[in-house]
């Protein structure tokens, strides 16, 4: 390998919130036990060189004023969409910052929809929009995803065309690739769903955070680029920070290409005088999207590792907890109802069966959906294997 994705970093008293929370009240980590952090979605990785590398450069000019987004930063962007999602005739007009994805879910939600008013969404569902809608004053329509014969998640059209019209629904949150799931939606389901969308006059939020991170032999289909219609009625978000570890930045931005939607937004934005970016954060996402493909595809190789070691493991140590290899993402999706009920175990008893043990993961109830736990195997392989053997000893007993 070129690059670092072995060091075991000792993260804990840097403000991170990955090794300073155990996420479940009132338990901890056995005494003389290192706890494994496994559940927020950062990486345990150093970031790629060329992020501090030019993080690094822009420091070395010590003034900090007011400034606007540079001609290098769209042109980073831009071409970091053309060669890693093949989209062409993307414009600096059509790119919009904005202070997190959920910042500008949140902007769009204002700009479209009034408060009461019912968004459609897919269960699992990442808990940043239950969070977003809740603090908005929206109610939530769940269309539930389901798993075919393979255990793959798939979408219920159906389900979601009926759920629009009894609902009368005129937005919708869509998040490819799929978090929690790990699901990299195909072309011919990505068609189906926007023609769902758009028979129910449906506004589309995009959101896309995930799309580079990728298993080998899989691509990402931006949503935007599967028709026309869809091109014109969806407001796509992306961001480096999953990509590159970059969370504590803050820096993502958005691509509308349609001009109404694209204003809506963007006043929404700026109506709280705060939509406005850090000049390292520019910095940074400029360096990754225009020397960091290399360390990403690396990434990528190093993550399907740990995936599939995991899931493998799962599959033959723990009969009843139920997982798909993810195809995009970082994160495991467990569904342990199976497991629970044959052994008399509550999933609370179990998530904190494994905190004691060290294994920090994530209540995927959380998610809504029962009797589930999310897991973030984004580090090093040592600690992936020393957290399924953890599992197997203490966990799964």
């Amino acid at each position: 390998m070129n690059y670092d994705f072995t060091t075991v970093m000792d993260r804990r008293g840097h403000d991170l919130l990955a090794t300073d929370v155990i996420p479940h009240e009132g338990v901890t980590v056995r005494e003389g036990v290192t706890a494994i952090p496994m559940w927020i979605a950062d990486m345990s990785f150093p970031t790629a060189p060329a992020v501090t590398e030019a993080i690094e450069e822009r420091l070395r000019f010590p003034n900090f004023g007011y400034f606007s987004q540079s001609k290098e930063y769209y042109r980073a962007i831009i071409d970091w969409h053309r060669t890693r999602k093949q989209t062409e005739n993307l414009s600096a007009e059509q790119i919009g910052y904005e202070n997190g994805v959920l910042g500008g879910v949140s902007a769009a939600i204002r700009a479209f929809t009034s408060p009461g008013e019912r968004i459609l969404l897919h269960a699992p569902t990442y808990v940043g929009f239950t969070h977003v809608l809740e603090n908005l004053g929206r109610t939530a329509v769940h269309s539930r995803l389901i798993r075919d014969e393979h255990g793959i998640w798939r979408m219920d059209f159906e389900d979601m065309d009926r759920k629009l019209k009894e609902n009368r629904i005129h937005l919708a949150i869509f998040c490819s690739p799929h978090n929690p799931t790990g699901r990299v939606w195909e072309r011919r389901e990505l068609e189906q769903a926007m023609a769902v969308y758009a028979a129910n006059h449906c506004v589309v939020i995009s959101d896309e955070i995930w799309s580079d991170i990728l298993m080998p032999g899989v691509r990402h289909i931006p949503t935007q680029s599967v028709s026309a219609d869809a091109k014109a009625r969806t407001i796509a978000f992306y961001a480096p920070s999953k990509t590159f570890s970059l969370a504590g930045l803050i820096g993502s931005y958005h691509v509308v290409y349609d001009p109404l939607l694209r204003d809506r937004l963007r006043l929404e934005g700026d109506l709280t005088h705060y939509n406005s970016q850090n000049v390292l954060s520019m910095a940074a996402l400029t360096g990754a999207y225009r020397y960091g493909a290399d360390w990403v595809d690396e990434l990528c190789a190093v993550l399907e590792r740990n995936l599939r070691f995991a899931c493998d493991f799962i599959g033959k140590e723990f009969p009843g907890v139920h997982v798909m290899m993810p195809q995009g993402t970082y994160m495991l999706f467990l569904d342990c109802g199976e497991w629970c009920a044959s052994h008399g175990v509550s999933i609370r008893e179990l998530q904190h069966r494994g905190v004691r043990a060290g294994v920090i993961w994530q209540n995927g109830e959380s998610f809504l959906w029962p009797d589930s736990i999310r897991m973030n195997l984004a580090l090093p392989f040592t600690l992936v294997e020393e957290s399924m053997l953890r599992l197997k000893r203490e966990v799964f007993v």
